[in-house]
């Protein structure tokens, strides 16, 4: 089932990030790195932060076929091969709805050019009215899910992975993760912005987690259908 066995922490990455492996009791797993902090047992986790300056960039003009692009990035800087794994969406015509994975790209700092290599050739041509989002892949330096979102959370350690070393956290099936709040069998729940890494009753504005298998009393660890998926 796991290339990398699931409650480990690896140095060295194994299969892609985000590649799904099922369990015989129909848990499912995703493989992850883990950002700068050590990942916790039953916290829930989030997709590292979005950069809204590398968004509605203006789109490089490239031919049907081309695997190398360059974009004008915004305000905020790009490391090497940050959105390796990651996407190029295009998010206005010509182009639009197309997404193309990115193999790697070098550094790049702020307001310069940046070029990518693509692992899927341009569909479309591009024009410089299209429009491009870089996003990263969600599983790559994930965080545990603050208080005040930043991006969406992907799911629940299930290993303690070392700082920015790989493994796997659980996307769905019966999970255990922290509460804050009393909760209620039954109940629907969102990811908390009380405490950091927990889940609460649902709140329609919160992201929705899954619903709760048992009680669970506040600040206590209980289980949950885990709906990430």
């Amino acid at each position: 089932m796991f290339d990398q066995g699931h409650l480990s922490s690896f140095s060295t990455q194994g299969p892609r990030l985000g590649v799904p492996a099922v369990a015989d009791d129909g848990r499912v797993f995703r493989y992850v790195k883990a950002g700068a902090t050590a990942l916790v047992v039953g916290n829930l986790q989030q997709a590292s932060a979005e950069k809204t300056n590398h968004q509605n960039l203006t789109a490089p003009v490239a031919a049907i076929g081309a695997t190398s692009v360059a974009v004008t990035l915004g305000a905020t800087e790009a490391q090497a091969n940050d959105y390796a794994e990651g996407f190029m969406v295009v998010t206005v015509t010509p182009g639009v709805g197309y997404q193309y994975r990115i193999k790697s790209h070098p550094a790049a700092a702020a307001s310069a050019s940046l070029t990518l290599t693509l692992e899927d050739p341009i569909e479309v041509a591009l024009t410089a009215t299209s429009r491009i989002d870089l996003v990263m892949n969600p599983f790559k330096d994930v965080i545990i899910n603050p208080t005040t979102a930043t991006s969406a959370p992907v799911g629940v350690a299930v290993y303690p992975i070392t700082a920015s070393q790989y493994g796997w956290i659980q996307t769905g099936g019966i999970a255990t993760v922290l509460a804050d709040g009393a909760i209620t069998v039954g109940v629907n729940v969102s990811a908390s912005n009380g405490t950091a890494g927990a889940i609460e009753a649902a709140v329609t504005a919160q992201a929705a987690i899954g619903y709760a298998i048992t009680g669970i009393a506040t600040t206590e660890y209980g289980t949950i259908m885990l709906t990430r998926e």
